[in-house]
């Protein structure tokens, strides 16, 4: 099976603050814009946001950053953040009793697919989104689950 073609790729280190989550969104979505795929900005922010957030919330090690990662061939977006906690896997949550852990409800709403991958040092939890069911598809949630 032949290797894709890599079209853009941009990573970045974040301090754990709440502050790098909104610098996170707002970054992934300029660079989706730009990179032509306007369309789904606004989805793969509010995907970097929710990623981030668990990132920030349950990942981060004081002194330790996390990272944001896109990567954008001919017909996939994929998303990364990586976090220092391997031990502190996320969970997608449902029901009233919840009162958190809806974000990863709302990512496998957005992305075609999610998961995660321990690193040596941590974990990476990504989201992908198919270009060609970007352009086609309607607006709202493509499918929910992980």
């Amino acid at each position: 099976m032949p290797v894709p073609q890599l079209t853009y790729e941009d990573k970045l280190d974040y301090t754990p603050t709440a502050r790098s989550v909104s610098l996170a969104r707002r970054r992934a979505a300029r660079l989706v814009a730009e990179w032509g795929q306007e369309g789904i900005a606004g989805d793969v922010a509010l995907i970097v946001s929710e990623l981030a957030s668990n990132a920030l919330l349950h990942g981060t090690l004081r002194g330790r950053l996390f990272r944001v990662r896109l990567v954008m061939g001919e017909a996939l977006l994929r998303i990364e953040v990586s976090d220092p906690r391997g031990e502190r896997v996320p969970r997608e949550r449902r029901g009233v009793y919840s009162t958190s852990g809806h974000g990863l409800v709302l990512v496998g709403g957005l992305a075609d697919r999610w998961g995660i991958e321990p690193r040596t040092v941590g974990k990476t939890v990504w989201a992908e989104v198919e270009l060609q069911a970007a352009v086609t598809r309607p607006c709202g949630p493509r499918r929910s689950g992980g």
